[in-house]
Formats: C-alpha cells, structure tokens, sequence
C-alpha cells in the first residue's frame, strides 16, 4: 500500500481541480493532471481491482461516471476474485495498472510485496486536492484518523501511500433475539463475559466460534488496545523488543486462551475457505452466542435459515476493566498507485475523485461504504446498526502489523492468528504460542 510524486503538480491539481463547472474549467482540471483534454487526446487509465461481494457494477458505474466528470479519459477496469494472479504476469514484463484496489491481507501478499519492497507511489499529496466536481478536498471529508494508520502510512514517516477505501467496523455479531428471549444482557466486561458463559454452556450453547483463525486479526487489534492503549499497540505493531513479555499482553493472551475453552469445539475443522459459513451458522441456529466478524456477513448468510426470531446483534469487544475503553477494530480496504504506473497524475484525480458525494452514492448503493464524514447518517436498517457502533462508545482501533524486509520462514499472521485453532484444539499450549510469536516478532524487528 503506497508512494506518489510532484509537489508543483499536486498544487497545479489542487487550484485546477477546485474550479470546476465551465467546459473550459473542465479543460483546466484535465490538462493539470496531463488528460490532454485541451488537444482532444483521450487517455486511458488501467485499473484493477479485487471482485469482491460488492460486485463489479459499482467501480463501472463510477468508472463511467468519472469520465463524464473528466472529458478525454477512458478507464479500462480489470476486475476479477483472482486478480493477483491476472495481473502478476503483466506485472513481471513491466505492465503496470495506475491504480490498484486491492487490500492488505490477501493470500498471496500483492500489496505487502509491494509496500517492501518500496514499490508505490506516495499519495500525501491526493489529501490536498480538490475533489473533481466540488471544492472540498479530499484530507477534509475522510474521517479522522484513517490516513494516519500503519497501513496507510508503512513507513512510519508521516507519508500516505495508500487510501482507505471502504470501511467496516468488526466487532462480536450474535441473535439479539435470543438474547431478549433468555433475558441476557450483553456483557459489557470480559468478567461479565465468563458469567455468560457459564450459563450458556449450562444451556448447550456455546460461548464463542470464529469463521476461520484469520478473523482474530481485528479481534486481537482491539483486545491490545484494551489493555495497553494506542500506544501500547502501535509498539505492538512495530515489534517493540520485550513487548510479548509485558503486563499487557499477558492480559490479552489469558483472554485469548480462556476464550478458546468456551470456543464450540467444532469450530476448528470447519474454519477454512470452503466452510467457513458452517460456523457463521452456530450464532443463526443459537449454537453459539459470539462470533468476530464484519458487516459483510450479513450478506453472506442472507439466505442461511436462522432459528425463530433471530435479528442480528453487534457489539465491541468487552472492557478489560469495569468502565473501561471498549474498541471496534475498523477493517478498510486500501487502493494505491504501482512506482512504475504510467499515469500517477491522472491515477491520483482518480482516486481524489472516489471521495466525491456522487461516487459515494454509487458505491453505498451496493453496501460499499467509505470512511467519508457523514455518511452513517445516510445508512439504514441493519448498517445504521452497525457504523454507529462508534456513536454508542466504543473507540475505533486502526492498524496492522507494520511491513518489513522478507525474512524466510517468518509470517506474523500465520504466528499470531493461525495459531487459535491449535490452542482450541488443545495441540499448542498458551506458552507454545506466545514464545512463537515472540521469536517471530525479534526477527520482523531486525529487519525493519
């Protein structure tokens, strides 16, 4: 996720873009980012994306939509569920896209490659400039907080290199139905949350499943900001030595091991890519209270049948303490422009205009939402729920594991949350895992 270019042109592009509404200040935006619009030259912008559930109609109705607000550009989209592997070969014989959309957290690591190896352009300076078609700039409508993560900004440097895109607050989804039909409360501590456990399994239902290991990344996120803070987890996520030894942590690998004894124990044979909806169906037929997840999965199991009277619940994560700061882990999907692209300046007006109330429109239509200021206030039903998690208390938590050189045989994430289902199971103990991720984290350290 990212690197850009040119100061003279991003002030070029930020008066340029700000005037728009005349053909000839049309003209105006399209020359300062190199359209040619003034000798009629069309130029085509090569833009690839991951096919995810919000489908391909969105990107080619903004696509189209963009070229109507920017004469002279034509966007050639290559859209696809593989799309590392479509544009990889390109790629090597030195083809780049201009914009890539394509999330941290793949399998095949596309964009961590590219961000180690300090193949993006930086886009600090897209913050700046005006939105095609308004006079705001884009830094003003993106929700506080989103470009100063260590995902947007890898090199710790106070740089962008890549944008957030749309955004999805995780957190526990469980039957609010149940819940009203048993006269349970939603724990607001983890105290509160063993009780509930207890009681639960008294019933034959169980506490807590999972999808697969990959969805503790948001969970494990929020859980160190609960004990330790945002400083604590920024050290965290930047190997801090003697880190995993702390106070802290050891908070959140107890609750962690804890919870994997109130985990329905068939939860780790089905947590893969092929059955994974097997246990988003325990909360649906109240065989489990909790689950981390995102608001993606009420489309995934919208035609999954449900036990009578299910509604879907969300909360944040329980309070360490009583009174204590609760945290929603923000999941958001990232777009960034290749080093090598042949068309930054223009891929940047692209990108600028993705954070236009007209896009946005588009994008919310299929259930994409941006980090955008005001836009929970525009949603309804069950995605009002849900992005007003941070309207009831909770605080968002931001971030990833910080990128680094390669170091053969070491994946952190593989370390850290692959490894949940091996203590559900009872095959790793809680200090196999933590003297893992210790040892994975020394090494990550040294090569930053």
């Amino acid at each position: 996720m990212k690197k850009m270019v040119c100061l003279a042109l991003a002030v070029m592009m930020a008066f340029t873009l700000a005037a728009c509404g005349s053909s000839n200040e049309s003209n105006k935006q399209n020359n300062a980012a190199g359209t040619g619009a003034s000798s009629g030259e069309t130029r085509t912008l090569k833009f690839a994306a991951l096919e995810t559930a919000y489908g391909k109609a969105i990107w080619e109705e903004v696509a189209a939509a963009f070229e109507k607000q920017v004469p002279n550009v034509k966007v050639d989209m290559t859209i696809e569920k593989n799309i590392e592997d479509v544009i990889g070969p390109s790629m090597k014989s030195g083809e780049f896209p201009d914009v890539i959309h394509l999330a941290v957290g793949q399998p095949k690591g596309l964009t961590e490659t590219f961000v180690k190896d300090n193949n993006m352009t930086e886009l600090t300076d897209v913050l700046s400039m005006t939105i095609p078609g308004e006079e705001g700039k884009v830094g003003e409508k993106i929700i506080p907080g989103f470009v100063d993560t260590t995902i947007t900004n890898p090199y710790n440097d106070g740089k962008t290199y890549l944008m957030p895109m749309f955004y999805s607050p995780t957190g526990l989804f469980y039957n609010a139905g149940l819940f009203e039909q048993k006269g349970w409360d939603v724990p607001a501590t983890w105290d509160e949350m063993w009780t509930l456990g207890d009681q639960a399994k008294a019933e034959g239902i169980a506490l807590f499943a999972y999808p697969t290991t990959g969805y503790f990344d948001s969970f494990f996120y929020a859980l160190l900001n609960e004990v330790g803070g945002p400083e604590f987890f920024t050290k965290a996520m930047n190997y801090t030595e003697g880190i995993w030894q702390s106070g802290e942590a050891g908070q959140a690998f107890d609750i962690i091991s804890k919870l994997a004894a109130y985990t329905e124990k068939t939860v780790p044979a089905n947590g893969n890519k092929d059955n994974f909806t097997k246990n988003q169906q325990l909360i649906l037929d109240n065989k489990a209270l909790f689950m981390p997840n995102g608001t993606w999965v009420v489309n995934e199991m919208g035609n999954a049948p449900r036990a009578e009277g299910f509604q879907w619940g969300f909360t944040a994560l329980p309070a360490v303490t009583d009174g204590g700061d609760r945290y929603s882990y923000t999941f958001f999907e990232q777009i960034w422009v290749p080093a090598k692209a042949e068309n930054a300046d223009l891929a940047k007006q692209f990108i600028a205009y993705l954070y236009s109330d007209e896009a946005a429109q588009i994008f919310a239509k299929s259930g994409a939402v941006q980090p955008i200021s005001g836009m929970s206030d525009k949603l309804d039903g069950d995605n009002k729920l849900f992005y007003s998690i941070y309207d009831q208390g909770a605080k968002a938590a931001m971030g990833a594991f910080v990128s680094t050189a390669p170091v053969e045989g070491v994946n952190i994430s593989d370390t850290v949350f692959g490894s949940i289902d091996s203590l559900v199971t009872g095959a790793k103990t809680r200090q196999d895992w933590v003297e893992a991720i210790t040892k994975a984290s020394d090494a990550l350290r040294s090569a930053q």
